[in-house]
């Protein structure tokens, strides 16, 4: 049994022009709107759609043409706690040491939420049963679940999560069975209809 999962990182919006840590509550402008919509029907058939709950990433799949089976919890986007809703530039100015930390230390979640570790550790868990789901999942999720994957996938060290970018509505695709995954790396949805 061969599983395939695309990851599909969400359109622009308010929150990502603005470096804002999203609350989940935000939602696609008209452009990134208008940017996937562009791309509906470049990807692959799925047997399933999933979505990070955020509202970005489900406008992103309704926008796209997709309608989400699920958005299961384990797909959450790194939780900061109380850093949510600021900018990265603000809270940089009132706690540039905590914001140091947090770059430099995946254990560490100096504003009370989760680190970048148990982050990685938590997309582990969630592959770790798709690789046992045959057939192609498509993920509309946040940056930071695909930074997570890329970690994982490559079992490289959770200080590298930092090291990965994520452009707005690219996919990243793994294949895999027994756990064991293979990485293609973000290309652009508008590319895919060349294939």
């Amino acid at each position: 049994m061969t599983s395939r999962v695309t990851l599909i990182s969400p359109a622009l919006g308010p929150s990502m022009r603005q470096a804002r840590f999203d609350d989940g509550r935000t939602s696609l402008d008209d452009d990134g709107a208008a940017q996937a919509r562009t791309a509906a029907g470049t990807m692959r058939p799925a047997v399933r759609v999933v979505t990070s709950p955020s509202v970005r990433c489900r406008e992103t799949a309704t926008a796209l043409g997709l309608s989400a089976d699920d958005s299961p919890d384990e797909l959450t986007g790194l939780r900061v706690g109380r850093w949510q809703g600021l900018t990265l530039d603000d809270v940089s100015r009132s706690e540039p040491e905590a914001v140091a930390l947090w770059l430099g230390d995946p254990d560490s979640a100096p504003h009370g939420g989760e680190s970048v570790r148990d982050l990685c550790l938590r997309i582990g868990q969630w592959l770790d049963t798709a690789s046992r789901t045959d057939g192609h999942t498509i993920a509309l999720v946040e940056p930071d679940v695909v930074r997570a994957v890329v970690v994982h996938v490559l079992g490289a060290p959770a200080r590298a999560f930092w090291r990965a970018d994520v452009p707005p509505l690219t996919a990243t695709e793994i294949t895999g069975r027994s756990e064991r995954w293979n990485l293609r790396l973000g290309h652009p949805l508008q590319a895919t209809r060349s294939r």
